[in-house]
């Protein structure tokens, strides 16, 4: 056979040699559709229809129920919390029905209990708090209350147990932690000091403070502002009464007054501004807390002479027992009654200088006693040539009357001994950070 037996006729590749690319692409084509055929018959798994089938045949053994009783059981109990304040007028039905307590054996129990009628011998302002549960049955009652000033109250707990309630008074110490507040006046120092919600003691503790600087009777301006730091007293985290002023910043008519509570160890403690110079004057300016001047040093219409004459001294309004307290240190010279002044008491102090309290009601020191600045000597009264409650004060330098508002503005500090300089500085510090605090957080808040 020749050799041109093997070749392809030419009619065959023609269309090769002429549309190479086209011929090409067809071909792909046609290989690519027989593959996806291919796969698409390909049988995947064996018929299902000609597997074998086998029948499973098991018992089943039903659980018993749970009773429902059974259920209630393991559901934790609601305890329902709720406080109130106890009231002048509440007894066991009211103060309970408050609460919410629908419980015959524990208003029984708090009638006969001698710890729990203590709850109602104080009279208002006790926090009150029971737990109870859902049908309003009581499981607990937790009472506190303070005595006077200590540091220390009482906590009455009264608690169900498997016999039945009992009670028992516990004491525990009160801790401290601090309040921050400030204010703008707009009318008077309590009307802003109600208005940022600070208590009328802490107010009246800035007024005594601050009281050498500014007569917040006259002196007050509107738009001046206040910063303030004080402790509250609290008994197992509940607030119970404010405590100490710790710092204090007044503005008054542009002008700031600073003062920071600082106590040694061994030294009486006393309110400082910011370079250490006492706030505490060698006298004050009020032998009352913080009251009122209805009569002050110079001239003036005498309401029982019904003529112009000198006023000798300052008059201070106030009601009939208010604590008199002596403005500076001294020895008690004279203690009984004398003509118009009625019941007055004469006090002796440094290079010749002396008081008078006249028209007192009580006299509760003798003569001879020495007295510290801020001690309560005795009590407002109308004894004597007098019209109506009120204190009258005098102050007298080597026998010649002069008026105590201006001897206590101009009388001098004292400052912080420089052997507590450093211990001071300390506190002023931390107390500088806490007033700006104080006035950068409430002004936020308000606005």
């Amino acid at each position: 056979m020749s050799s041109d037996s093997n070749r392809l006729p030419k009619t065959l590749l023609a269309p090769f040699v002429r549309h190479p690319r086209r011929v090409m692409a067809g071909l792909g084509v046609v290989l690519l559709g027989t593959g996806v055929t291919a796969f698409g018959i390909a049988p995947m798994a064996p018929d299902v229809s000609a597997l074998p089938r086998v029948n499973v045949v098991e018992g089943v053994q039903p659980t018993a129920l749970t009773p429902t009783s059974a259920i209630e059981a393991e559901i934790p109990q609601m305890v329902l919390f709720r406080t109130e304040m106890v009231r002048r007028d509440d007894t066991v039905d009211s103060l309970l029905a408050r609460l919410g307590v629908r419980d015959t054996e524990a208003e029984a129990f708090l009638r006969k209990d001698d710890a729990a009628r203590q709850l109602f011998t104080g009279g208002r302002g006790r926090n009150v708090t029971v737990e109870t549960t859902g049908d309003q049955s009581m499981l607990r009652l937790t009472a506190r209350w303070l005595h006077n000033d200590e540091r220390e109250f009482s906590r009455l707990v009264v608690e169900r147990q498997s016999s039945g309630f009992a009670s028992e008074i516990q004491k525990g110490e009160l801790t401290t932690s601090s309040q921050l507040a400030s204010g703008e006046i707009r009318s008077s120092l309590f009307a802003s000091t109600d208005a940022a919600n600070i208590p009328d003691s802490v107010a009246i503790q800035m007024a005594e403070i601050f009281s050498n600087d500014i007569d917040f009777r006259r002196d007050l301006r509107r738009g001046d502002n206040f910063s303030v730091v004080y402790e509250v007293l609290e008994a197992d985290g509940e607030a119970m009464r404010p405590g100490r002023v710790l710092s204090a910043q007044f503005v008054n008519k542009g002008r700031a007054f600073d003062a920071v509570w600082f106590e040694a160890e061994g030294q009486k403690g006393g309110y400082f501004d910011f370079d250490g110079q006492s706030t505490r004057k060698s006298f004050l300016t009020s032998p009352l807390a913080f009251t009122r001047v209805s009569s002050g040093f110079g001239m003036r219409f005498h309401p029982i002479s019904k003529r112009r004459k000198a006023h000798l001294g300052v008059d201070y309004a106030a009601p009939r027992g208010t604590a008199v307290r002596t403005i500076g240190d001294g020895v008690v010279k004279f203690a009984g009654w004398q003509r118009g002044y009625g019941k007055i008491i004469e006090v002796a102090h440094r290079n010749g200088k002396s008081t008078k309290y006249a028209h007192l009601s009580r006299i509760d020191v003798r003569k001879g006693q020495r007295v510290a600045q801020g001690d309560n000597i005795g009590a407002v009264g109308s004894t004597g040539a007098s019209t109506g409650p009120h204190l009258h004060l005098e102050f007298l330098d080597k026998g010649e009357h002069r008026d105590p508002l201006k001897i206590a503005r101009e009388s001098e500090s004292i400052p912080v001994p420089a052997s507590l300089r450093s211990q001071f500085g300390a506190i002023a510090k931390e107390q500088k950070l806490a007033l700006s605090a104080a006035s950068t957080v409430i002004q936020a808040s308000a606005r």
